[in-house]
């Protein structure tokens, strides 16, 4: 038999090569949880949730690595948000007598436990811990709707369980609103709570059913009874046993000593009690036949992507896949109900209503994958969600930032607009384009919305009268050129001319003297001070400096390169902002500045296309160069192996598509630059049954650099594929090199897109 050696290229299934604790540590925020493909549940443990507001960005996912103790187990969570809230739900098991009803401190615990991770298992919709405290062994497992828990209590001691409706990531005094417990005499229980966090008025619905009777119970209100007359829930049922309203709400359940594992089975709903029960017996089934289903559905999601090659970079290339395919999320009920952002109930007819949109993030590479990897998911679901939302959106716009059903009005631009344009650009039906178009334009035309009044009268965001300005301007031209594309496409000229218009707009906010983008006032003179490097909330930039948004016009590089003062010109302008010596710079006021390569910043979405930007210059080579940089120095196979927060998908779909060896620098042209692979072979399972192989001959730390490229065995002189080429299957085949080819793709005709030439 042969040994590999541990830098050997080798392929396993991609599921296998699966680790959920990546990103758990350091500011990936990610989750080591159990959840399904886009699952309305994610059953996840939460190590501390004593945060309150802005110290809770360590803890946005609710589970660190780094953290001794675990809280208990709750079931809604964000993958990698850079804001943390949900976490509703808590469960905790506790064995013996003495049942505490407070989680306590790491110091000084309650409830809450010490584990080691030696007894951690998690892979895709499993996880596993032994809580050290009561010597419970814990299962997690879920379906779409459903989380299913397995608790092993030590035998002879008494099992019980602690539900808090009091615990919740992004905590601040009187975040519920108002609660309620409900046990029904067939032994279920129901619940539900109202929270003013980062989405103001969200409601939550939950039914829980056991698999041992109950031989006791307590349900208590550690806050005085008070009257609230906002949403009250559902009244006191004539067939409850018991039921308990307030604001701070704490269950135990008692079972007694257990000759076998307790099973708990989860389900919620944003809509109702009712729609939960309804959840609960819509996937039947106890603890191994749900596991079974979920893993069978992982199974066939990272399928659709084969890899080989050292382990290390599949490790990390397969669990960006995966991170990838969590979001947006299912929010509609079994029956099609989901509660919208007017905060009515509505139902979702022949489809299922997805949420959970962090659209400024995911716009850039996460969707573009899902169109690859997930026709099915994108076809009808992300689109008529999208669409759907905008209709019973009171402002009457597309999502921005939004999750389960209500929107958040975080980040910037409206990016639910390339979304849809780059769905319909690459042949994607399923919905109704003309009321999706009319969406877009209903969004682009929203006059309160982030200055846009201003935008539409002046063709840029003015400093003094809205914040952020320089990156709202170029945001927006940027997806008013997408619906430019789509509506030509579509045959809608006048909408076409409009918005090819306000494409150009970005050359409004560009100031061709000193290089960079920046803040304009009112009255068209320049904000000064200014400082390139400077990074301050709310003020010219949104997350970053004019040295990352200068280079947002991802429609029209060739002009911005003009402006910049040609190829040469903006070569040394990459070249400074990569090799910059930040030693004087202070950024620790910034949460979301990480992964700084010079001004280059990998942890946030706005430096994400630029390494690809040398290519548009004419020397693909140096992109290869400072990919191979990013990767190395970005992405690792450890809990700590994200250098930013992974937003719902981005940092990982990045990694995905760079490692195959091109990314989409623009969406809504259907072209994917070509960068330099990082897996030995790839193979993309398509729609009809079509294959897409990519190769890499001679891929090694030595060979950094691509020789050539054929595509379909014919030489490929173009720094770009096409999607209707990837789509139509084939072989990508590279050949890598020690040294650069400095006569590959650097022709203007052999560069990629650009409005203007």
């Amino acid at each position: 038999m042969m040994l590999l050696s541990a830098a050997a290229p080798t392929q396993r299934g991609t599921m296998a090569d699966v680790d959920p604790f990546i990103g758990t540590g350091g500011e990936g925020h990610t989750y080591p949880g159990a959840v399904a493909p886009f699952g309305m549940v994610q059953l996840s443990p939460d190590t501390d949730t004593r945060c309150v507001i802005r110290e809770c960005y360590r803890h946005a996912a609710g589970y660190r690595y780094d953290d001794p103790t675990i809280e208990g187990f709750s079931h809604t969570h964000f993958s990698g948000a850079g804001h943390s809230d949900l976490g509703d739900l808590l469960v905790m098991p506790v064995a013996g007598d003495v049942v505490p009803m407070e989680a306590g401190t790491p110091e000084a615990p309650g409830y809450r436990s010490a584990f080691r991770h030696a007894t951690e298992v998690a892979r895709p919709g499993y996880y596993a811990v032994t809580l050290d405290r009561p010597g419970v062994r814990a299962e997690l497992t879920a379906g779409t709707r459903i989380g299913v828990h397995r608790y092993r209590f030590p035998a002879r001691k008494a099992a019980h369980l602690v539900l808090d409706l009091r615990s919740s990531l992004y905590n601040y005094p009187g975040k519920t609103l108002w609660s309620g417990l409900r046990l029904r005499p067939d032994g279920i229980l129901t619940g539900f709570r109202e929270t003013r966090g980062w989405a103001p008025g969200r409601k939550f619905f939950f039914a829980m059913r056991f698999s041992a009777p109950l031989t006791g119970h307590a349900l208590d209100n550690r806050e005085t009874d008070v009257a609230y007359k906002g949403f009250q829930g559902p009244g006191r049922g004539s067939d409850a046993v018991a039921e308990r309203l307030g604001r701070a709400l704490v269950a135990r359940l008692d079972f007694g000593p257990l000759d076998r594992p307790l099973e708990v089975k989860v389900a919620i709903s944003g809509v109702d009690e009712a729609g939960a029960v309804a959840n609960l017996a819509s996937e039947p089934g106890d603890f191994e036949a749900v596991h079974a289903r979920t893993q069978a559905a992982w199974g066939q999601a990272l399928g659709a992507v084969e890899l080989t090659g050292k382990p290390a970079m599949r490790r990390m290339v397969s669990t960006a896949l995966y991170h990838s395919l969590l979001a947006p999320s299912v929010w509609s009920d079994s029956d099609g109900r989901y509660r919208g952002p007017d905060d009515q109930i509505h139902r979702a007819d022949g489809f299922t209503f997805r949420s959970t949109f962090s659209l400024w993030d995911t716009f850039r590479a996460q969707h573009p994958l899902l169109t690859l990897v997930q026709p099915e998911a994108v076809n009808a679901e992300i689109v008529r969600s999208l669409v759907a939302s905008r209709a019973a959106s009171p402002d009457g716009i597309l999502p921005v930032w939004q999750f389960h059903g209500r929107e958040t009005w975080t980040m910037i631009g409206y990016h639910a607009v390339p979304v849809i344009a780059d769905a319909y650009l690459k042949g994607i039906r399923g919905f109704d384009a003309d009321a999706a178009l009319d969406s877009m334009v209903a969004s682009a035309s929203y006059a309160p919305y982030g200055g846009l009044g201003e935008y539409m009268t002046r063709g840029y965001v003015p400093i003094d009268r809205e914040p952020e300005a320089a990156s709202k301007t170029v945001e927006y031209a940027y997806d008013d050129w997408t619906i430019a594309r789509m509506a030509a496409a579509m045959g809608r000229r006048d909408v076409a001319a409009a918005f090819d218009k306000r494409a150009g707009n970005w050359r409004n906010s560009f100031d061709a003297d000193t290089g960079f983008l920046r803040a304009r006032k009112a009255d068209g003179s320049w904000r000064v001070p200014f400082d390139p490097t400077a990074i301050n909330y709310g003020s010219d930039y949104t997350e970053g400096n004019a040295w990352q948004y200068s280079w947002f016009v991802p429609h029209d590089q060739a002009a911005l390169f003009r402006a910049m003062g040609g190829d040469a010109a903006v070569v040394a302008k990459l070249d400074r902002m990569f090799d910059y010596d930040n030693s004087k710079l202070d950024y620790s006021h910034a949460e979301d500045i990480a992964g700084l390569i010079g001004q280059y910043i990998h942890g946030n979405e706005p430096s994400h296309h630029v390494a690809y930007l040398y290519s548009y210059a004419g020397q693909p080579w140096r992109t290869q160069e400072r990919l191979k940089q990013i990767v190395d120095s970005q992405y690792r196979a450890i809990p700590e192996g994200l250098s930013g927060n992974d937003d719902l998908g981005q940092m990982s779909a990045w990694l995905v598509f760079t490692a195959l060896g091109f990314y989409p620098v623009t969406p809504g042209t259907n072209e994917y630059v070509i960068g330099r692979p990082f897996l030995d072979r790839a193979t993309l399972t398509l729609p009809r049954g079509k294959r897409f192989t990519v190769i890499a001959r001679g891929l090694g730390d030595a060979n950094r650099y691509v020789g050539s490229v054929r595509l379909n065995g014919q030489p490929l002189q173009r720094g770009y594929i096409r999607h209707d080429e990837l789509l139509a299957g084939g072989t990508l085949e590279f050949r890598m090199s020690r040294t650069p080819n400095r006569s590959w793709a650097t022709a203007p005709a052999e560069r990629p897109y650009s409005m203007t030439r």
